[in-house]
């Protein structure tokens, strides 16, 4: 893994997800995809839902044969061929890195329609692991369309790389919970 690539210091950012579709932070308000189960409190393996809570950004992950290391003050890695992320609750790799073939279940992270060409990982579900709690939780480009995610956060390329820029060490996303019915916390009288 390399470090930072940008020049200077990056400080640390809050970055906070409308559940209406937006992301926000200090430098921008950007169009994003979420995820086809909607925003869960409860994240389980498969639900397609994206996680309730506070996530710290852990490090950016790129196709250099596609673009050129992201300037960010996050750690940042190549991807290579042999990439992957385990997905199976019951591996003891579950929501780590692995190399592929990998004998359990698990994501490739080279794939050919460029929505991993730059991966940025969240610490969901990672201090500690919790089987079935949701794996490969990412940061990561949209698809054409804003077709929904499995569970991740998505956005344009240019975004995502423009976030980045932004991006040092502590930077964290908030994904918060979903809105409160009017009067659920009254007793019935």
């Amino acid at each position: 893994m390399s470090g930072p690539a940008g020049s200077g210091v990056k400080a640390a950012v809050e970055i906070a997800v409308d559940p209406g579709g937006r992301l926000l932070w200090s430098g921008g308000s950007v169009r994003c995809a979420l995820g086809r189960g909607g925003i869960l409190a409860d994240k389980r393996e498969g639900d397609g839902g994206t996680p309730v809570g506070r996530f710290p950004l852990r490090r950016v992950l790129w196709r250099a044969d596609r673009l050129t290391v992201p300037d960010t003050g996050l750690p940042t890695s190549p991807i290579a061929e042999d990439d992957g992320w385990c997905d199976a609750p019951s591996d003891p790799a579950y929501n780590r890195p692995v190399k592929r073939p990998y004998h359990a279940s698990h994501e490739a992270l080279w794939r050919e329609d460029g929505v991993y060409d730059v991966i940025v990982v969240m610490g969901h579900n990672d201090d500690p692991v919790v089987p079935g709690r949701g794996s490969a939780v990412f940061l990561h480009v949209a698809r054409p369309g804003w077709t929904p995610t499995e569970g991740c956060v998505a956005l344009a390329l240019d975004d995502l790389l423009r976030l980045l820029k932004d991006c040092g060490p502590g930077s964290a996303l908030t994904v918060p919970g979903p809105a409160a019915r009017p009067g659920a916390d009254q007793a019935a009288g």
